[in-house]
């Protein structure tokens, strides 16, 4: 939201408060020190407030900066899933770039929001290997696109939406039986492959050998 638009949204405040007697511009200059003439520019539009001034004019008022925000503008931005009281969790589809970049997930990324026991998904370990990872929401979805259903065929198909632990990024098996796949991180998108690690490479093998293997270099940071 910008600035202008707040500004805006006090001065509706101010005046709803104004119809109903609660407020005269005399009694808000006297308690902001701005002249009167000041505040009278700033309810008809002829000027506006700085940052300072802002800051008073809230803080005589007893407003916040989110009494200025548009309901719509707050819900669009949130990222608080509220807990289910049933047997069920919601978890949410998102796009890959989401999923692989974005700690919580905001309702204006949500494409989908589907049900999982919560009883299979405590099931599920973690294992982390970044700390920081622990403050990310931990299940997502993502649709797989073409190239990763096919190049992952027959363990995924194109379309296929698969369920993304992101507290689990360890490199150690999962099961004995078969390799982990992995959400990776990839030109700002997320791609589905099997994962290793050479030198300060991740290398990104398909199930399918038609398809080729990518080599990601990692920063120093990265491990």
């Amino acid at each position: 939201m910008k600035f202008r638009n707040l500004q805006d949204n006090l001065r509706r405040i101010l005046q709803e408060r104004v119809e109903r007697g609660e407020l005269t511009g005399l009694r808000l200059a006297h308690l902001t020190g701005f002249r009167q003439a000041h505040i009278s520019n700033f309810f008809n539009r002829k000027r506006s407030l700085s940052m300072e001034g802002l800051d008073k004019v809230l803080q005589v008022q007893h407003l916040s900066v989110l009494d200025l925000l548009d309901p719509a503008e707050i819900n669009k931005r949130a990222s608080i899933v509220l807990p289910s009281g049933d047997e069920f969790d919601s978890v949410l589809v998102v796009e890959g770039s989401v999923a692989a970049a974005q700690p919580l997930i905001q309702n204006q990324d949500v494409k989908e929001v589907l049900k999982f026991k919560k009883t299979f998904l405590k099931r599920l370990r973690p294992n982390l290997q970044s700390p920081g990872r622990n403050a990310w929401s931990r299940f997502v979805m993502v649709k797989v696109d073409a190239r990763d259903g096919n190049a992952m065929y027959p363990r995924l198909l194109p379309g296929s939406t698969v369920l993304i632990d992101r507290h689990y990024n360890s490199l150690d098996p999962y099961r004995r039986s078969e390799p982990n796949m992995y959400a990776v991180r990839k030109n700002a998108a997320c791609t589905v492959r099997y994962v290793e690690v050479a030198d300060r490479a991740l290398v990104l093998r398909p199930h399918n050998q038609d398809f080729p293997i990518d080599v990601i270099q990692m920063e120093q940071e990265q491990s």
